[in-house]
């Protein structure tokens, strides 16, 4: 616990990753802003807690460091992680009935008809005509649906690539935080704050007690968290001997690029790594759309001689995972032992500077459009393999302004915060009573690899990956989004929330985030009303609103909404 990308291409992502970021600080604007609510953050949790706190009579400052809205929803990842999907409730809900209604209009099918898309074989129903929810959809659509809702929302002001100054940039008096200044000199005042952002940037400057990286399975009486070498889950290890060497089996001759020399750690112990990040491709198979994958200008082919290796010894072709969605395009996430995770390029992306940060963006980029390109055009690639990614290529109608790559990585998890409540692998596995429910979750304990290593034996392993199904829908504390009372009394965190490792793999979904938004927003609003700290808040009053709103905080009402 602390206090603590090639060519125009890539020059495109940066340029506005660096923006976003306040990457040229420019002039210092001086401008104060005000209001009862400020949310700082992005994310589709950001967008919902803006909403939510509207429509609680709340003026608002969404003060967003990114460009887009939306984050991962609107940057690939439309094939949604919903799990149990009518735990759902709220403003999340919301969200995919605003999708289902832009998916009604005949011109939202432009390359595919709807009655002859292949949204078949989808573990979520694409489209439930039945309850007017729609859970896969292309990243345009989404950020459609984002960019209107907020400018629906009259009191709510939208600032766009204004990033927090996290070096003296928040004002506290007290426990309490006055104001908090961006890059650019702007000032935003509240009464109450919501840091929705995945890095949890507020709510460290502001004091909070955060974590970063595996606890140890002692830390919470869990059994999935830490160190996991030994577990084999999913389908993300190499099941046949592969050497890392760069003369197989010679160890003199040292490593391959993409295997840690370093010790994974004792089982079950702690560290301070996290999962693996990565773009969530939009890809497409639609001639007319498709845009082939282009050469990076940095591109070295022998950067993939591992996956080389274990191709040959597993002979497999499904090393991607495309989800489809409408018009013939895919959320293309990470499969397989060797894939688009960028394995061990991540772990000082949560407290790096906003430069730094950078530069392991477009490492992750670098990677993963090496990869493609090699996938493609490499003749040592098994022949299938090319044809299948020649079929495939970028969408050219996503990503307009980022050379068609998305304008986002995926950050599945960096600062969690240590809260009133800690989640742990025992809620989520329903073997304690959450107490003050403010949602539900419901998805599998998910955590992606985390390292790869040369086991005793000499051969090449990953480790971290974990995928244990919970039991049923369970609760999410409203303690888990609230800060220890003697660090802050005025900020909500319902994105980098008060969790360990293992139990965030499980909240950390779309869906969750959205959930948690609205319900921060009820529970800033209250605090405004009440004039009291967000820790002192009557919860029987947020529990009464929030269930007048629709939200779903418990297995009761669960049952009632299938």
């Amino acid at each position: 616990m602390r206090k603590r990308l090639f060519g125009a291409a890539v020059a495109a992502i940066l340029t506005v990753f660096m923006s976003a970021c306040g990457g040229g600080q420019g002039r210092i604007s001086g401008e104060v802003h005000e209001a009862d609510i400020v949310v700082y953050g992005g994310t589709s949790g950001a967008v919902a807690a803006a909403v939510q706190a509207a429509r609680e009579g709340k003026s608002v400052l969404l003060v967003s460091p990114d460009l887009h809205l939306g984050a991962m929803s609107s940057a690939g990842l439309g094939y949604t992680d919903a799990g149990k999907a009518h735990v759902i409730g709220g403003i999340s809900r919301e969200f995919y009935h605003r999708i289902w209604k832009e998916y009604q209009n005949p011109g939202a099918w432009n390359w595919v008809k709807r009655e002859d898309d292949v949204l078949k074989g989808q573990q979520t129903k694409a489209i439930n005509d039945e309850d007017q929810t729609m859970w896969i959809f292309e990243p345009k659509v989404a950020e459609r649906v984002f960019d209107n809702w907020i400018a629906d929302e009259k009191n709510v002001r939208l600032f766009r690539g204004k990033l927090l100054d996290r070096d003296g940039g928040v004002e506290k008096s007290g426990a309490q935080i006055v104001s908090i200044r961006t890059l650019d000199g702007a000032q935003f005042r509240a009464k109450v704050f919501i840091d929705a952002t995945f890095e949890g940037d507020l709510m460290a400057a502001s004091g909070c007690t955060y974590s970063v990286g595996r606890e140890s399975n002692s830390t919470y009486g869990e059994k999935w968290n830490g160190v996991q070498t030994g577990v084999l889950h999913h389908d993300h290890f190499f099941r046949k001997n592969v050497s890392p060497y760069r003369v197989e089996g010679d160890p003199n001759s040292g490593l391959i690029k993409h295997v840690s020399p370093d010790y994974p750690g004792d089982k079950g112990a702690g560290d301070g790594k996290i999962q693996a990040y990565c773009f969530r491709l939009c890809m497409t198979d639609v001639p007319e759309n498709r845009r082939p994958f282009p050469k990076p200008d940095n591109y070295n082919p022998d950067d993939y001689i591992l996956a080389l290796r274990y191709w040959d010894a597993e002979g497999r072709t499904d090393i991607i995972k495309p989800d489809r969605m409408p018009n013939g395009k895919t959320d293309t996430n990470n499969k397989s032992a060797f894939s688009f995770d960028f394995i061990g390029g991540n772990y000082e992306y949560p407290e790096a500077s906003y430069s730094e940060r950078a530069k392991i963006v477009k490492a992750h980029a670098d990677y993963q459009r090496g990869f493609l390109y090699f996938l493609a055009n490499d003749p040592r690639v098994a022949p299938e393999l090319r044809k299948i990614f020649n079929t495939y290529g970028l969408a050219k109608d996503e990503f307009t302004d980022t050379d068609n790559w998305p304008f986002c990585l995926y950050i599945r998890e960096a600062r969690r915060m240590v809260g009133e409540y800690v989640m742990t692998e025992r809620d989520c596995l329903s073997e304690t009573d959450t107490p003050n429910s403010i949602g539900m979750g419901s998805y599998t304990l998910d955590s992606h690899n985390v390292q790869r290593y040369v086991k005793p034996d000499g051969f090449v392993q990953n480790e971290g990956d974990i995928g244990v199904h919970v039991k049923r829908p369970y609760k999410i504390s409203y303690g888990s989004i609230v800060p220890k009372r003697s660090e802050v009394s005025n900020l909500l965190v319902p994105v980098a929330c008060s969790a360990s490792h293992i139990a965030y793999g499980s909240i950390r979904m779309e869906p969750v985030f959205m959930i948690l938004g609205h319900s921060a927003a009820t529970a800033a609003a209250q605090a405004i009303d009440s004039n009291c700290g967000v820790q002192d808040i009557d919860y029987s009053k947020l529990r009464a609103k929030l269930l007048a709103d629709g939200q779903i905080l418990e297995a009761s009402q669960a049952m009632k909404a299938r």
